[in-house]
């Protein structure tokens, strides 16, 4: 008998540095607090599409053009992103892979973030500024759920390459990445403190 597991669908973590992220990790949450603070028509449009939190991607999604910390978490990000695409044996051809899209998600208690993906751009991700004890994970689901129809359940014991969704812890310093297609959700935040993460998307240009 032969089984082989096509199809693959990869997930990628890694700390950001090796050494000395925690003092950019507090410059980048200062950053993330001061953005809030100034960002009228972003906390207007976190008011009616996140309630309980804050995010900029229905104001500012250019943050690694313009903000000096950003663009240097941009550049730290950009070697991960590089690994990851040769992972996944991706032909770029005489292109590249570049941040398009940045922004700050910072979830307050009972905030949520819904199933969703990331149209149009090729590898997204998040990098985890604060995380508070018991806030929530990020979970990804299996891409061919809906094509799934009258197939039984899996086994609740069942290997975890067969599992439907799986979930990660989240760790400040952290980095993930994923396929723009795979979609992803947070549950709501539990915590007390709020969740501090920068979400960003990399296009082939």
């Amino acid at each position: 008998m032969s089984i082989k597991p096509w199809f693959p669908t990869l997930i990628y973590t890694s700390p950001l540095r090796g050494r000395g992220n925690a003092p950019f990790a507090r410059t980048l949450l200062e950053d993330c607090h001061k953005l809030r603070d100034n960002d009228a028509a972003g906390r207007r449009w976190s008011e009616r599409n996140y309630p309980g939190g804050y995010t900029s991607y229905g104001s500012r999604t250019d943050l690694h053009k313009t903000f000096s910390t950003f663009m240097d978490l941009e550049r730290a990000i950009r070697t991960h992103v590089g690994r990851f695409a040769r992972r996944l044996e991706m032909d770029l051809q005489h292109g590249k892979l570049q941040m398009t899209d940045c922004w700050v998600n910072i979830m307050g208690r009972h905030t949520v973030h819904a199933l969703h993906l990331h149209p149009l751009a090729v590898i997204s991700g998040t990098y985890y500024v604060a995380t508070p004890p018991g806030c929530s994970k990020i979970r990804f689901e299996d891409p061919r759920l809906d094509r799934f129809m009258g197939a039984p359940p899996k086994r609740p014991d069942c290997r975890p390459e067969n599992r439907q969704q799986v979930s990660y812890d989240v760790d400040a310093g952290q980095v993930i990445l994923f396929e723009s297609w795979l979609r992803h959700e947070v549950a709501p935040n539990t915590s007390r403190g709020e969740r501090v993460s920068i979400s960003f998307n990399y296009n082939w240009v």
